[in-house]
């Protein structure tokens, strides 16, 4: 038996009249390209048989349209989360201005030197407190501006979920006693003279 011989490969002849160096160990040999052959879908040619090779501008131009698209839903979340820090702002002015007699502003401690100041109020017999920033502040003119106050303001309020369970309940008390206090619209219509 003769060993195998370690030197180049004859060229083979490939599609198209070129010629090209190949090597056997990348073609299946013998009983591997017959098991090859078993186990591909009859019917079907292969995804290299059928289809070219993409051209790398194509797959760029969907990368872009792709980037595009995506910028676009960044654009609009940015604009509606715009929309919504400002319509909170002034919501928290007109609470502010409900609440005359215990809204301060502050500055925010720990949050670092941007300039983020915090509103600080009691309702329902409970300190709450939310931060703003310094965009938003020409908004409270109308609340006193306080350095770090003294008293029941003195702390950094409550947690956010604790804060949010308070205004629930203070909300539902708010309800129920405008319910109780409410005149009836009958007894309010048969209470004025009827004019002639």
């Amino acid at each position: 038996m003769s060993a195998p011989s370690t030197g180049p490969l004859p060229e083979e002849p490939v599609a198209g009249g070129s010629r090209a160096r190949r090597f056997r160990a990348d073609r299946p040999a013998g009983r591997t390209a017959a098991l090859l052959r078993l186990l591909r879908p009859r019917g079907r040619a292969s995804r290299q048989e059928t289809e070219p090779p993409e051209h790398p501008s194509v797959d760029l131009d969907s990368c872009r349209q792709e980037l595009a698209r995506w910028q676009h839903h960044a654009d609009s979340f940015e604009r509606e989360l715009s929309r919504v820090a400002s319509e909170r702002a002034h919501l928290l002015a007109w609470l502010a201005a409900l609440h005359p007699s215990s809204a301060v502003i502050t500055p925010a401690v720990g949050i670092g030197g941007d300039g983020t100041h915090l509103l600080r109020l009691v309702a329902g017999e409970r300190q709450l407190c939310w931060h703003l920033l310094p965009k938003d502040l020409p908004l409270f003119g109308h609340v006193p501006y306080t350095e770090r106050s003294t008293g029941p303001l003195q702390r950094d309020g409550p947690g956010a979920l604790e804060q949010a369970a308070h205004i629930r309940s203070h909300t539902r008390l708010l309800a129920i006693e405008g319910t109780l206090f409410a005149v009836p619209v009958e007894k309010e219509a048969s209470a004025r003279p009827a004019e002639h």
